[in-house]
């Protein structure tokens, strides 16, 4: 039986990158995670019809599926993107999941057109929100820590993931809040309490310092850099948020480390660090 207290607990696979989804899946079984947050990279190795299988006779939920977006380019580029996001959404409904995270993309090659950039993200949103909404997905717009803007996410806010979002229904799109990229921001409580039920997706993970040279691997197991995240449950609980909590590290230790004692650290210093005593 799980431990009622991590009920809504969810692996994002990153954190066991040398996992399979099968291995995945069993580790969480064994440690009594109820969830598993999927990436398409290894569900595309076993298939998206095996991967939904495995995940359901383990009687897991899919949390979300990642990722989605990187929507800037034009032309041809941009086209290409449309139709493998048509794609992401399609795996997102067959594996079970109504949250498809989208990571939106930086410039494009060459590029210093930030305000363009942000609007083909707009313009793209815009066409593939519908699609979602038939298949029963929704996009969930995820703001990336301002120093990923210019390779990998124009959207650097809360704010203006949720400005985006406004802009569609709320089963079509909402937002991701994901401790990482949002600690920093001063009107971060104000922006979850708005976001109500547009928040799609809570993701947590700490942020260290020194950076890495690689700075995508700075996430860290939570307790060993600097968020307080406590309050950060509590609000997107009191935002109306209901779903689950994805535990999510990119970390060259954390990947080096037995992945069964990552799960049971992250288990561990989720009841006693995310969850309010």
């Amino acid at each position: 039986m799980t431990d009622p207290r991590i009920s809504k607990l969810s692996l994002n696979q990153q954190t066991t990158k040398s996992w399979s989804v099968r291995e995945a899946v069993e580790g969480c079984v064994r440690a009594g995670i109820p969830a598993i947050g999927l990436w398409r990279e290894p569900v595309a190795e076993i298939g998206v019809a095996a991967a939904a299988k495995a995940v359901a006779d383990a009687g897991l939920r899919v949390s979300s599926l990642c990722r989605g977006g990187f929507l800037t380019a034009s032309g041809d580029a941009g086209r290409a993107a449309l139709e493998d996001n048509r794609r992401a959404i399609d795996e997102a409904a067959t594996l079970g999941t109504d949250c498809l995270v989208m990571v939106v993309g930086g410039l494009p090659d060459g590029s210093k057109d930030l305000r363009g950039a942000r609007q083909r993200v707009a313009d793209a949103i815009a066409e593939l929100a519908p699609y979602a909404g038939e298949r029963g997905v929704r996009l969930a717009l995820e703001p990336l820590h301002p120093m990923y803007c210019a390779d990998r996410a124009v959207l650097s806010t809360l704010g203006q993931a949720i400005d985006l979002a406004e802009q569609h229904p709320v089963e079509q799109v909402g937002v991701v809040v994901d401790t990482f990229h949002i600690w920093w921001d001063p009107d971060v409580w104000n922006q979850i309490a708005r976001a109500g039920a547009r928040i799609a997706s809570f993701q947590v993970c700490d942020f260290l310092t020194p950076l890495p040279a690689d700075v995508l691997l700075g996430r860290g197991m939570m307790g060993d850099g600097h968020i307080e995240f406590p309050p950060f449950h509590r609000a997107v609980t009191e935002a109306g948020y209901t779903g689950d909590t994805e535990v999510e590290i990119f970390n060259a230790d954390v990947w080096a480390t037995d992945p069964d004692e990552v799960l049971a650290t992250m288990k561990q210093r989720y009841v006693d660090l995310v969850l309010e005593g």
